[in-house]
């Protein structure tokens, strides 16, 4: 049975699971469904249906006091591995539509640098500003880890909040706790316009 969190909630990954080293971390989120109104926005896109919004799943592996070392240690669409190979990024998904996760991160926790302290999982909205689009237009947003070698789900969090307006989600993160990993449940929003304004406010 996975353990199902509430915002802020942390709790042990790696304790409560021994010999637990390589998980697969899958982020997912479905569009609104527009009302059946026409007019501009019914045109552009199709009336009653949901409107096509690029979300990006990244993970942003910080050192010490939380800080962006070096900028390969962003793992996203435009860089899907880390150089140690610890991270693996499945690659971008351009809509969002159907069930299920929507990218998927796959991380060898023993292979994670001794440097690195902690892994932040953030969804961000591909050129948001001009799109004009938010997160508010975005429903059933998720992140869950899965051990990959039994497809069993260890966690999950739904991010019900409120996001209307906010263009980035920090969902969760992984961090270590003495000699294990714990996942912590975030779900926090930001105004951030990009990827690297966010990758910027860590560095």
């Amino acid at each position: 049975m996975a353990i199902n969190l509430q915002k802020g909630q942390r709790v042990d990954l790696t304790k409560s699971n021994p010999g637990l080293s390589k998980i697969m971390v899958g982020l997912g989120w479905d569009p609104m469904k527009s009302g059946g109104g026409g007019g501009l926005f019914g045109g552009m896109f199709g009336g009653g249906g949901a409107a096509n919004i690029d979300c990006d799943a990244s993970v942003i592996m910080l050192g010490a006091n939380d800080k962006l070392q070096n900028n390969k240690d962003v793992i996203y669409f435009g860089n899907l591995r880390s150089n140690d190979g610890s991270v693996q990024h499945s690659g971008d998904n351009l809509t969002g539509d159907g069930d299920g996760d929507d990218e998927q991160i796959m991380v060898d926790l023993n292979r994670v640098p001794s440097n690195i302290q902690k892994l932040v999982f953030v969804v961000n909205i591909y050129d948001c500003i001009k799109r004009k689009q938010h997160f508010g237009m975005i429903q059933n947003a998720f992140i869950r880890i899965v051990n990959p070698s039994n497809n069993q789900e260890l966690i999950h969090y739904n991010l019900s909040d409120n996001y209307s307006g906010l263009t980035c989600l920090v969902t969760g993160e992984i961090y270590r706790h003495g000699n294990d990993w714990k996942f912590a449940a975030i779900g926090s929003g930001t105004n951030s316009a990009s990827l690297s304004e966010v990758v910027r406010s860590f560095s």
